[in-house]
């Protein structure tokens, strides 16, 4: 079965709502897992969970519908349905000198869709809309919001906490990594992003995370269509393993991943980002002291 019909297949199922304690809403639908939180009078909160789920219905089956666009190097973004437009418009800007497909902006747009019908409901003091690990992000004047950072994807024990306030200007957060649930051209453990939305930051990741790289024996890479044939990825060729490195290989990863994260931040397209390789972290941008990370 293609990718194409797996996605189609997991669409037609239909999507599934429940309570979680905390009083959270639990939404998914095929590949996509929300966990929504919100903070207001009851009866915004519940308004908030309403809107949420009406966001929700439908969402898949729309990026479906278009999913060869989406798979496709960016190109105009006519016709497409809200969640893709997101997608569309995270990464056009960074298609000025990399290889990137709307499908890199894929959770973090889904995260952004549904929160902006969250924010449509009067005395929302806080929220957010997590895909994953892919995290849209409301606060009001006077809010703030703590979200946990994990230093390998494929293990998510928090190592760092991040307090966003209001005035900070993040939307979104998101992490990506090469053994994530996505495809990597690059070796980073983790790279976490600070931007305006969910969508930019999903985007900037996983071109970050692309950049953390170095040419080594112990890193092993499979073209992408070997692995997925529908992959937006195609022959290039994505990371599979990473063996033990030497201090040098590590530095000069982490310093690729640097330079291009500092060109996004000079462009104003992230506020901040976080690189992590084999337990050395590097910082991109602004954190503020109330940022605490750990060794």
């Amino acid at each position: 079965m293609t990718a194409r019909a797996t996605a189609q297949r997991r669409a037609s199922s239909g999507p599934a709502a429940a309570r979680l304690d905390g009083n959270r809403l639990h939404l998914a639908h095929g590949p996509i897992d929300l966990l929504i939180w919100a903070e207001g009078p009851p009866a915004s909160v519940e308004r908030a969970y309403r809107v949420a789920e009406a966001a929700f219905d439908g969402l898949l089956e729309s990026l479906v519908a278009v999913l060869p666009r989406l798979r496709s190097s960016v190109g105009p973004a006519y016709g497409l349905p809200p969640a893709a437009r997101l997608m569309h418009a995270a990464t056009a800007p960074l298609a000025v000198d990399r290889f990137v497909t709307p499908m890199a902006a894929v959770a973090g747009a889904v995260a952004d869709t549904v929160m902006a019908a969250i924010r449509t409901v009067p005395g929302i003091e806080r929220a957010y809309v997590n895909n994953r690990g892919d995290i849209a992000v409301h606060l009001t004047p006077g809010a703030s919001l703590e979200i946990g950072v994990v230093p390998e994807v494929r293990r998510p024990l928090m190592a760092a906490s991040l307090r966003l306030g209001h005035g900070d200007g993040i939307g979104g957060v998101a992490t990506s990594g090469w053994d994530g649930r996505s495809f990597s051209l690059g070796i980073a453990d983790a790279v976490t992003v600070l931007a305006a939305s969910a969508a930019q930051a999903d985007a900037a990741a996983t071109l970050i995370a692309n950049a953390v790289d170095v040419d080594d024996p112990a890193i092993t890479r499979t073209p992408a269509t070997e692995l997925d044939p529908d992959s937006d990825l195609g022959p290039l060729l994505v990371t599979t393993g990473v063996g033990a490195l030497g201090d040098a290989a590590i530095a000069s990863a982490l310093d690729n991943g640097a330079r291009y994260a500092q060109t996004l931040l000079d462009r104003r397209l992230i506020s901040a980002a976080m690189l992590v390789l084999a337990g050395r972290a590097c910082i991109v941008g602004r954190i503020r002291e109330e940022i605490a990370c750990s060794s």
